[in-house]
């Protein structure tokens, strides 16, 4: 019977384990180009999967679409499709090392970003420690 029961309470866990919602880090690290890429695909996996749970981590040139009036190679802003993601859970994590080099006003960044002192931390972090898939588009 104990054998049962924890034959049970294993196959219980591993079905919750299973259940838990998706967690993805999008780690942007080169230019504007690369950015509408990566919001498409943003946009196309929340389609698929609208409880995921999606981090975008920026570093280096990645930082620039997060930049206020940033624009496309097509003249449209980046801010309202980063408001629309923003309000479907998407977080937009900045790194601060790289504003610093770049000397970058941390107040020029869209309202939805939030400074983390290192993206390339930040993303090994969420990968590592909290389970979440790693995407470099």
């Amino acid at each position: 019977m104990r054998q049962l029961l924890l034959s049970i309470f294993l196959a219980l866990c591993a079905m919750v384990a299973n259940a838990q919602d998706t967690k993805v880090v999008y780690h942007i690290t080169t230019g504007i180009d690369t950015a509408v890429g990566a919001l498409n695909n943003i946009k196309n996996h929340l389609h698929a999967d609208p409880k995921a749970k999606i981090v975008v981590v920026t570093n280096g040139p990645g930082v620039d679409f997060l930049i206020a009036d940033a624009k496309d190679s097509k003249g449209r802003e980046f801010s309202g499709l980063v408001s629309d993601l923003a309000g479907q859970g998407v977080e937009f994590r900045v790194c601060n090392n790289t504003l610093t080099s770049r000397h970058i006003d941390p107040g020029k960044l869209l309202m939805e970003t939030k400074l983390v002192p290192s993206g390339v931390a930040e993303a090994a972090k969420l990968q590592s420690k909290e389970g979440f898939a790693y995407l470099k588009p």
